[in-house]
Order: C-alpha cells, then sequence, then structure tokens
C-alpha cells in the first residue's frame, strides 16, 4: 500500500491548488458564455434576466463536468511547472525520490477530484440540467412544459399531449423525434373527456406523426367504446422543432438511462449512434481524464523547467486541444468503419499510457 508521505503532499498541495483554479476560471467564462447566449429569450413570456441566471447555474455542474479533464491537465502543467520552475522537483530528485513518485503525488488530488466530477456526473449534473431545462420552458412557452414526474407535456387546441420521456436521433437536418409512453387527451369545449389515446411511441416521419401500438378509449353518454391498432397516422401541427426544446441530449443523460436507451434501441434494430457515444464516454470518462494529465507529467522534468507562466499555459492548452482533436477523430473513424467504441476509446488512452510508461523506465 502506498503510504502519503511529505513528498507526496509536496507535489500535491500546487497541482491541487492549480486544478481548482483553473477550473473555476474555465468555469466562470463558461457560464458567462451561457448567460449570454440567454439574453435572446428575454421577454419572452415571463423570461427576464434573473431567470436566466438561474438557470444557467442550475447547469454549472454539468459544465463542470465536462471541463474537467481539461482542467485537469491544465492545472497538472501549471502545478508541476512552478514546481519545477523553482527546481524543487530537481531537489526531491537529489532527494532520491523516483519521477514515478512524484507523478503519483500529481495524480492523486486528479483522481479524488475525478472520482468527485463522476458522482456529480449521475447525480446533480442530470438533475441541474431538468431543472434548467423545464425553468426555460415554463417562462417561455404557454403550450409546452416539463414535469420532473410526469415528462413532457404540450397543448393543441382541444388535444393534451403527455409523454413519459423522449429521444432525439440523428443530428442537424436528418434529426428526428422519438415520443415514448403517449398519451392523448382530447376534450370538448366544455372542458369533458371525449377519448384517451395511449400509444407505446410517436415518431415524426415524413412530415407527419405516427402512432405505434395504439390503445383509444373513446367516452360516449353511456358508454366507453375501445379501439386498437398497430400503427395509425396522427395530424397535428405540433413540430419536432418545438418538442426538441424539451428534450435532453445524449450526453446530458445519466449511465443508467443512457443504457436502457441503447437496450431499446438495440432490440428494435434501431442505430444507437450518439447514444452509444455518449454511454462509452462516459463509462470512460475516469481514464480520459487521468491519461490528460499523464501527458503533461513528462514535460515537467524537461520542458517546464525554464520559461514562465505563459510557456506553461500554452503548452498545456496545446496539449489538451491535441488530444481532444484525436479522441474526436478516433470516434468518428470508429463510427464510420463500424470499429468497436470501446477500443477507439481505449486506443488513446493506451497510447498515453505506454508512452509515459516508457518514458518513466528509460529515465528511473
Amino acid at each position: 500500500m502506498i503510504r502519503l508521505r511529505h513528498a507526496d503532499r509536496l507535489v500535491a498541495g500546487p497541482v491541487l491548488g492549480a486544478v481548482l483554479l483553473v477550473g473555476s476560471t474555465l468555469l466562470g467564462f463558461d457560464a458567462m458564455l451561457a448567460l449570454a447566449s440567454t439574453f435572446d429569450d428575454i421577454g419572452r413570456g415571463d423570461y427576464g434576466i434573473g431567470t436566466g441566471l438561474l438557470q444557467v447555474l442550475y447547469t454549472v455542474p454539468r459544465r463542470a463536468y465536462d471541463l474537467f479533464p481539461t482542467a485537469a491537465m491544465i492545472g497538472c502543467v501549471l502545478g508541476l511547472g512552478s514546481l519545477a520552475g523553482t527546481s524543487e522537483l530537481t531537489a526531491l530528485r537529489a532527494a532520491g525520490v523516483s519521477r514515478l513518485r512524484i507523478c503519483l503525488g500529481a495524480a492523486l488530488p486528479v483522481l479524488v477530484l475525478t472520482l468527485l466530477m463522476v458522482a456529480s456526473g449521475e447525480t446533480l449534473a442530470p438533475w441541474g440540467e431538468r431543472k434548467a431545462l423545464a425553468l426555460q420552458l415554463s417562462a417561455t412557452r404557454d403550450d409546452l412544459a416539463l414535469a420532473e414526474r410526469s415528462g413532457i407535456w404540450a397543448r393543441e387546441g382541444d388535444t393534451f399531449l403527455n409523454a413519459r420521456g423522449g429521444r432525439v436521433e440523428g443530428d442537424s437536418a436528418d434529426a428526428r423525434v422519438v415520443l415514448q409512453d403517449v398519451q392523448l387527451y382530447r376534450f370538448d369545449p366544455e372542458g369533458r373527456l371525449l377519448s384517451l389515446t395511449a400509444a407505446e411511441q410517436a415518431v415524426f416521419e415524413d412530415g407527419h406523426w405516427t402512432l405505434h401500438r395504439v390503445h383509444r378509449a373513446v367516452f360516449e353518454a353511456r358508454r366507453v367504446v375501445p379501439h386498437a391498432t398497430e400503427r395509425e397516422r396522427w395530424d397535428s401541427r405540433l413540430t419536432p422543432e418545438i418538442l426538441q426544446l424539451s428534450i435532453r441530449r445524449p450526453r446530458q443523460l445519466p449511465t443508467r438511462e443512457l443504457r436502457e436507451s441503447l437496450d431499446y434501441m438495440r432490440r428494435n434494430q434501431l442505430d444507437p449512434g450518439s447514444f452509444e457515444v455518449a454511454y462509452w464516454a462516459r463509462i470512460f470518462y475516469p481514464l480520459h481524464a487521468l491519461a490528460l494529465c499523464l501527458c503533461a507529467m513528462p514535460f515537467a522534468f524537461g520542458t517546464l523547467r525554464t520559461g514562465g507562466l505563459g510557456k506553461r499555459l500554452f503548452l498545456g492548452v496545446v496539449l489538451g486541444l491535441g488530444y481532444f482533436l484525436l479522441q474526436r477523430l478516433g470516434i468518428d473513424l470508429a463510427q464510420i468503419y463500424r470499429v468497436d467504441l470501446r477500443l477507439a476509446n481505449l486506443a488513446l488512452i493506451a497510447l498515453i499510457t505506454g508512452a509515459a510508461t516508457l518514458y518513466f523506465r528509460r529515465r528511473h
């Protein structure tokens, strides 16, 4: 068992401080940009600057989760760079502390923060996204709402729609909305319920909605008339663009919901697309965060010995951008050539880990 020594604390302290400082700075800039993007909604319904500020605050956990790997890597560069610049790393090496031990001391605070981010990404982040979306919809639209327990609500004339869940399949122009566990309530002008329609799914196809596995109850004066069909067309002016406002994207879902969506799509031979990408990105998130930090550590014993804060910051940004581009390229190529996304995620992690291991063995 590795015991925490004074040398570990000497390395971990600056790295932890740098990671927290960089994370707070990046999060602040990101939140400011997000707040500026809400200005277009000000004046729509009850939406005001206070609503926009609260909406952004709800999304802070998710933003921190997304930014953490980059913040951790830049923080490692700055933290180790400050130790290298003051020759403290050289003193530790002269005292007999190995490079590997120094890197373990730097990795310790990153590992603890990574575990906290993983916990937040499964709890606080999805909860905050739901709250932010519900707040925006309730303030800007009177025909669309998102309830935490009962799902999506929409109104069109005398018909009210409720969907327990939904997803967006595809991207940009090819995106389509699929609603699950749909209930349609139709009322007369006096508020009496005329019919209740339950459908397993509602899918927008070829310019119209199609209901799948439909059960309808029509309420007449003295009886209820049941009706069932496998599929039927539903003519509605509710467009996917409107309903997409109330549906969270795959990267905003917790792992459990992503896994459930993947299982459903595979059972029905649907293309998992962005859901599979988001699921495996969530699974490999801790390894990607640690691999990013591993990128920076070899430079602490060479490049970071000279040069000021600007050089270290530039190096951190370049490393982070390069890692992100390689990761994105690997995922895109894996989707194109039908390669298992687990291999695509592991490839870059294995490359970085192998290079760092080789470096430490040769320099031990």
